[in-house]
């Protein structure tokens, strides 16, 4: 269980900004991280999702800008950085090591780490906790990760990928646990992810970044209702969106979809159209196309 002082713990991100050579992957971003809160961290591959994760767990530097957790500055700042826990893609372990003897450190680095629960999961999981890291498939090594992950104390958990290399049936295990902790201990998690379909029903907060820099932050719940298609003949289509915030086209023949931001007033919508919301992964995909959408010529 994380014991706080006080509700005032957040990662704030501030004007940051980072390059690796000539290429600029992240842009004055600047954001907040509240506590209690599950986020998704959205962008395309190359967007800056992990520079980003990276940066808020001191493992890259910053070019400017500052990155705080609970007002104090991560770099190289151990009290900060024990309120964070980083699933990256990486195993950061020696692949020596077993499972258990891995729990057994993590557990020196989060004293709060909860074994028994660690240990409820590999049964669930079927991971062997004797088995060594370098034995473990790819799908496996995500779920040891992620069980570490889940067991941590930290204030913040954040996920780059957590489902990687795992099937169907794991991957809805792993979604079940984290809901399961979340509401046992409630913290802060920040998942990046591409399988926005199978994560939509968790997350609170929608954080989007598009080359490098943020497009979009807005509750899950508001995203949902921003967008919706139209679909029909072609004339019909362009008559209804004039004047409309239109974030993508598609045309076949004579018919014509249309993909909208704003409030749909299907009062307004001619009886020979058909209209469909958006969901998450489609606004994503939409929104992500083109740098910002347009009104329509």
């Amino acid at each position: 269980m994380v014991i706080r002082s006080n509700n005032d713990y957040k990662i704030k991100v501030q004007d940051i900004s980072k390059s690796f050579g000539n290429v600029q992957a992240l842009k004055n971003i600047s954001l907040t991280f509240e506590p209690d809160h599950i986020y998704g961290l959205l962008g395309r591959n190359g967007a800056g999702k992990t520079t980003l994760l990276n940066l808020i767990s001191n493992r890259l530097y910053a070019d400017s800008g500052t990155i705080s957790v609970n007002g104090e500055s991560v770099i190289d700042n151990d009290k900060a950085l024990s309120k964070l826990y980083y699933m990256s893609e990486k195993n950061c372990y020696p692949e020596s090591m077993t499972v258990d003897q891995a729990f057994k450190w993590a557990a020196n680095f989060y004293p709060g780490f909860d074994r028994l629960r660690a240990k409820e999961l590999c049964a669930k999981f079927e991971l062997n906790g004797k088995k060594k890291i370098k034995q473990l498939s790819t799908g496996y090594n995500s779920i040891f990760k992620g069980i570490i992950a889940l067991c941590v104390d930290a204030d913040f958990i954040l996920l780059d990928e957590p489902v990687l290399g795992l099937d169907a049936n794991h991957r809805q295990l792993f979604y079940k646990s984290l809901m399961e902790t979340y509401s046992d201990n409630p913290r802060t998690f920040i998942i990046s992810t591409h399988l926005i379909e199978e994560i939509t029903s968790m997350l609170e907060t929608v954080m989007i970044i598009h080359r490098g820099e943020i497009l979009k932050i807005d509750s899950t719940e508001n995203l949902l209702k921003a967008g919706y298609s139209v679909s029909g003949k072609a004339d019909t289509v362009e008559r209804y969106i004039s004047g409309k915030q239109i974030i993508g086209v598609d045309v076949l023949g004579g018919l014509k979809s249309a993909y909208v931001l704003g409030e749909l007033d299907r009062a307004q919508v001619p009886p020979e159209l058909d209209i469909n919301r958006m969901d998450l992964q489609k606004l994503f995909i939409r929104m992500t196309e083109n740098n910002q959408g347009g009104e329509a010529k």
